[in-house]
């Protein structure tokens, strides 16, 4: 590990103006990805923001019916929210199957949703990865590529986003509150926060330098059925092969995001329409247009498998 400065901010303001006003600088809070790769070299930060006493762990209802939840909540207590798990299941279960409890206690929420991909091309310092050093290239095409991205790829990177929360989050339309440097705010609907590949991999969300999370908003409750599914090559402490998010109404309408196939959470509305008709049309319009590899072709049959169990599970 290089050496770094360490910072402990004592506002939001404080952190932001740090952070837009300093080289490669980090927040950090619960470090349960960022450290691992501080140790690897594969992120080098010269200046680290410690973001833990900015009060910003609070659970709270909104004067509209939803739920704002903290930037640094911990994923244990947002999993155990009696509130979470009675009006939003999905994303209490979606959490439940993301990580051992040792880690559930130390992360939060804002850390989940920009976790990096855990490709391992992308931590072995050794290999080229576009999002570690843009324009070396993708080692994953044409290398080993089973656990990777089958839509929304792109010829620089076939990467996948490792987070099961954020797939929840997804499917429940949520939204990001940020603080910009300036201490202007503003609102983020959660399928604008990710990017795409493109030609850029390395630049993996919408923030803006110094833009610090402060809170995720989740709208009123639907109802439904909510199911978090997630297929995976051992039954706990790993990453999804995938994974499918649903709500599903008594009438056969509902909503499915996908994890595990595309380099941020998958939702495609329009295919949704399809759900009364099962789990073929519904992946064929999920899966619209996937690029697979013949490592990773299995995902497109295994993604109809699984939302197939999770609409039987749901009596669509």
């Amino acid at each position: 590990m290089i050496g770094f400065t360490y910072k402990r901010a004592t506002s939001v303001a404080e952190a932001a103006a740090i952070a837009a006003h300093t080289n490669d600088s980090k927040f950090i809070a619960g470090g349960t990805n960022l450290l691992d790769l501080m140790k690897l070299q594969v992120e080098t930060p010269t200046y680290l923001i410690d973001i833990n006493d900015l009060g910003l762990d609070k659970i709270q209802p909104t004067t509209d019916g939803g739920l704002r939840i903290g930037a640094l909540v911990r994923n244990t207590d947002l999993a155990a929210n009696e509130i979470v798990r009675r009006d939003y299941a999905v994303l209490s279960r979606a959490l439940l199957a993301g990580a051992s409890a040792q880690l559930r206690n130390q992360a939060t929420t804002s850390g989940n949703l920009l976790q990096r991909t855990r490709c391992p091309y992308f931590y072995d310092t050794n290999m080229p990865c576009n999002k570690r050093e843009p324009g070396s290239g993708c080692s994953a095409i044409g290398g080993y590529s089973r656990q990777h991205a089958i839509v929304g790829v792109s010829d620089s990177c076939i990467a996948t986003h490792p987070s099961d929360m954020a797939i929840s989050m997804r499917v429940l339309d949520a939204t990001v509150e940020t603080v910009r440097p300036n201490g202007s705010t503003r609102t983020i609907p959660i399928a604008e926060l990710h990017r795409l590949p493109g030609n850029t991999p390395h630049i993996e969300h919408t923030l803006e330098t110094g833009e610090l999370i402060t809170a995720v908003i989740l709208p009123k409750p639907v109802g439904g059925i909510h199911i978090y599914r997630k297929v995976r090559d051992r039954a706990s402490y790993a990453f999804a092969l995938i994974s499918v998010a649903a709500i599903v109404q008594r009438d056969g309408t509902g909503r499915v995001a996908v994890g595990g196939v595309a380099h941020k959470p998958w939702r495609v509305e329009e295919a949704e329409r399809n759900m009364h008709r099962g789990a073929k049309a519904l992946t064929a319009g999920v899966l619209a247009n996937a690029r697979t590899t013949p490592d990773n072709a299995f995902k497109v049959l295994l993604v109809e498998r699984t939302i197939g169990s999770v609409l039987n599970e749901a009596k669509v």
